[in-house]
């Protein structure tokens, strides 16, 4: 009885002290902030154990990415730097699009002693299409050196020219203002830059990340040998409740394709992850359409694992 006792009190006592070391730890990890108008830097002042660049959805903000992904305290905890990006009005992105965007991570990346890090972009809806080209453009030019070690998406609209029939239905359906108004919107913009697809495929082809039509996945090619990630939260009854929208007009659908097409292609490293009732905006709304279906803890167990 008296042993059982004296090795109830030595555990206890070495799970706080382990419990204290960690509070003392973490506590050490002191950050420095840098914004400018293009991004803002948040990272460990003596080192880090890897660069995690994050692009937000259409429309957001540095401050956005924080209030949706919530995603700070465990940066700071596992130290790693964040490259919390400005851009994000992007649906493709044209070759001096790249070519500029990938000098300016380059550059911010060297200025801030973190371009020999391990890198790792990631991005929500339209953020996760630029992360996806920007770090096949990268990977494949000899003039950048800041080959990303993993790449993820977060439900991003991957297959403009499936966007492009899905807006059509939408609009033929009137059954969500929203979709209707965003759906008018992308006619509009692709009709424009794109072309009607019914004149030919090929500019949606070259732009867009994938193409299930033709199974085009070229725009990907750089990244057989990258660590790839694709979140996805595919609630069939919240898209039919609140939208009218079958399963072939979801982001899941496409990004499950994209997910077997790399798999067929040998692709070394390709995850394919759905989540179930994950998805809620910051203000607590629930959507499937979030940041947050992405499992923070597990993300950054997969960055710290270079295998």
């Amino acid at each position: 009885m008296k042993k059982n006792v004296a090795l109830i009190i030595l555990l206890s006592f070495l799970i706080s002290c382990k419990s204290e070391k960690k509070k003392e730890f973490e506590k050490k990890v002191k950050i420095e902030t840098f914004i400018t108008d293009d991004f803002e830097i948040i990272k460990p002042i003596e080192d880090s154990k890897a660069v995690l660049i994050l692009f937000g959805g259409f429309g957001e903000k540095a401050a956005d990415i924080k209030r949706e992904f919530q995603v700070l305290d465990i940066a700071k905890k596992n130290q790693i730097s964040l490259v919390l990006m400005n851009y994000s009005n992007k649906l493709w992105l044209e070759e001096n699009d790249k070519k500029n965007l990938a000098t300016l991570l380059q550059n911010t990346l060297e200025k801030h002693n973190l371009s020999h890090k391990d890198i790792y972009i990631g991005g929500f809806s339209s953020g996760g299409i630029v992360s996806l080209l920007i770090s096949n453009y990268i990977t494949g030019m000899k003039e950048f050196y800041i080959d990303p070690k993993g790449v993820f998406i977060a439900d991003s609209p991957i297959d403009l020219l499936a966007l492009y029939k899905a807006s059509e239905i939408n609009i033929k359906k009137n059954f969500s203002d929203v979709a209707v108004q965003e759906s008018t919107w992308i006619l509009q913009l692709f009709n424009k830059e794109l072309g009607n697809p019914k004149d030919g495929i090929s500019k949606y082809e070259k732009h867009a990340v994938f193409t299930s039509e033709s199974n085009y996945t070229k725009n990907l090619s750089n990244l057989k040998n990258t660590k790839i990630r694709l979140y996805t939260e595919p609630d069939l009854n919240w898209w039919k409740v609140n939208r009218k929208t079958d399963f072939e007009q979801t982001n899941a659908y496409y990004i499950q394709k994209l997910s077997k097409s790399l798999h067929k292609l040998d692709f070394k490293d390709v995850t394919y992850i759905t989540t179930k009732n994950k998805g809620y905006r910051a203000n607590g709304d629930r959507h499937p359409h979030s940041w947050s279906i992405i499992d923070k803890e597990n993300l950054f167990n997969w960055i710290l694992n270079n295998n």
